[in-house]
């Protein structure tokens, strides 16, 4: 059994007794948390790719909290770099850990970090993740359009919940959410990504009926609100 906590955006916590994993921790600036970086102490952190929204506080809970930072080599490097814990990785890859195994799949977006001044680092290619931990398949699939091989993801992977983008313009919209749904066949679809800013606001409700439509299961969680699975 394993608790999935929705933070608002794209960020989650994932809690068991193996452990407890954050992903895209999006905190700080993100309107719809419902909690301070301050609150939390995860065991390992996990970023899906370089974007302000979804490196969010990753590096300052960190350092706080010793907790090491999953993510793609580059991203991985370059926290390494401001001080933080590593563990580097690359699509396709996956990898024991103590709470369980890390899977890094593709993910169709862009990657990079803007600084101040402008200036965009490049932080190489975006993942998805699947977080096997307690005997539950977890997939995040990061930010991301559509792609066939989604139905390869669920073919090899019995996934027990799917964390999908909704907002469109960045991601997927929910019609292409829905039929990510469809191709995954996961047990349970949660969506994301949406609601954050005015250029991603969509109804998540339009996207559990798409999805119940299929006869599959889907259900919103609002920031700061929980499920286990």
């Amino acid at each position: 059994m394993a608790e999935l906590t929705f933070l608002g955006h794209s960020a989650f916590q994932i809690k068991s007794e193996s452990g407890s994993i954050l992903i895209d921790p999006f905190i700080s600036g993100n309107p719809l948390a419902t909690v301070s970086k301050e609150d939390l102490n995860p065991d390992y952190i996990i970023i899906t790719h370089g974007h302000d929204d979804h490196v969010g506080d990753a590096l300052e809970i960190s350092k706080s909290t010793g907790a090491p930072i999953i993510a793609n080599f580059e991203i991985a490097s370059y926290f390494s770099r401001q001080g933080a814990k590593t563990e580097a990785m690359h699509i396709g890859g996956g990898r024991e850990f103590p709470f369980g195994r890390v899977k890094l799949t593709i993910a169709h977006h862009g990657s990079g970090l803007s600084k101040p001044d402008g200036e965009i680092i490049y932080l190489g290619n975006p993942c998805g993740v699947i977080i096997s931990i307690d005997g539950k398949n977890i997939y995040h699939a990061g930010d991301t359009g559509l792609f066939l091989d989604m139905k390869l993801i669920g073919e090899m992977t019995s996934i027990d919940a799917a964390l999908l983008p909704i907002g469109d313009n960045f991601t997927m919209g929910v019609e292409d959410a829905v039929k990510a749904a469809e191709f995954l066949q996961a047990k349970l679809n949660v969506p994301m990504h949406y609601n954050t800013f005015d250029l991603i606001k969509t109804d998540p409700k339009s996207f559990v009926e798409g999805v119940k439509a299929l006869n599959l299961e889907a259900a919103v969680i609002e920031p700061g609100g929980s499920l286990e699975i």
